[in-house]
């Protein structure tokens, strides 16, 4: 092991990491300040998403802070143990955020509530917003909404630390049998995170209406795609050096069930109803199914585009 190329590569990946999650550490920093000289955080001066992306900055700071650590005293399944801790970390912040910050609307809230109101229409739109058809389907506040919320926010950090402790790993180990699976979980995950925060300040360009818009369709099924294909990866990247079945067929799998996952999360956002991509036979709900045929076909999409994949990482492993 280069003791010396490993701690240039913690410390490069520590800093970077603290810069890219400036914004976010900024945004928890003012929302407290505002909470301690006015008791609630005013709607028109709240960080967009501070929820869960403010989580997420924290617990990948802190998962690769104890990148050492972990990697020392869990050396076969240091990616697991630190995806542990890191997750632990975001759950706890999370859980923090949401019930102890109070943001002023209509009426004053925990910022859980009034983040469910953002899944529809942005915070400045709160006044003039056009609930038409999702008018009907917004009720009280249901803590099932964040279902895709936290399935988000886990892909996001089990991705990006698994970039970070496989890295790391090849430097320690000289074993670079991961290295193409690792710089493709590397692109999806940065893929994926571009579009989340694409997703936060525009919500897809979305107007309230059930039935969105082409460039919110291709949009919106591209992000559902994506996010099953950053998960399958993950999982690639684990069955490296296994039997070709299973290094194809639990991504597969696994890219599969997170973007029916995601799916799952926006039915209950959305009172049992899913967004609709266009009008149409393609884009009608299959009787006794709340999915139609398009969105069965994105879910397909994610696994195909996995399985192409692992074939190219284990093709290049073996070689």
């Amino acid at each position: 092991m280069n003791n010396k190329t490993y701690l240039k590569y913690y410390l490069l990946s520590l800093a970077g990491l603290a810069i890219a999650c400036a914004y976010p550490v900024y945004m928890c920093i003012k929302v407290i300040l505002m909470m301690v000289v006015s008791g609630a955080v005013p709607y028109k001066e709240y960080p967009k998403y501070i929820i869960p992306y403010t989580p997420i900055a924290v617990s990948l700071i802190a998962g690769v802070l104890i990148m050492p650590l972990i990697q020392k005293l869990f050396r076969r399944i240091d990616i697991i143990a630190g995806s542990a801790a890191s997750l632990a970390v975001f759950f706890v912040t999370e859980t923090f955020m949401e019930t102890k910050i109070l943001v002023m609307a209509e009426r004053t809230v925990v910022l859980g509530s009034w983040q469910m109101s953002l899944c529809y229409v942005p915070p400045e739109q709160f006044e003039s917003r056009p609930w038409k058809a999702v008018d009907v389907l917004l009720g009280g506040y249901s803590p099932l909404f964040k279902v895709h919320f936290y399935l988000i926010s886990v892909v996001i950090i089990i991705a990006l630390l698994n970039s970070f402790y496989g890295f790391a790993r090849m430097i320690r180990t000289g074993d670079y049998k991961k290295k193409r699976a690792l710089a493709v979980q590397t692109v999806t995950g940065v893929m994926f995170l571009g579009m989340c925060i694409w997703a936060c300040f525009t919500a897809f360009y979305r107007t309230g209406d059930l039935v969105v818009k082409p460039v919110s369709a291709v949009l919106m099924g591209t992000f559902f795609a994506l996010l099953g294909v950053t998960a399958g990866i993950f999982a690639a990247s684990l069955m490296i050096a296994k039997r070709r079945l299973l290094s194809t067929v639990i991504p597969v799998v696994t890219s599969v069930l997170v973007t029916v996952l995601m799916y799952i999360g926006e039915m209950f956002l959305l009172n049992g109803h899913l967004y609709r991509f266009g009008r149409g036979l393609l884009f009608r709900g299959i009787p006794g199914m709340v999915l139609a045929p398009a969105d069965i076909l994105i879910i397909a999409a994610a696994g195909v585009i996995t399985a192409v994949i692992c074939v190219f990482i284990n093709k290049k492993s073996n070689n």
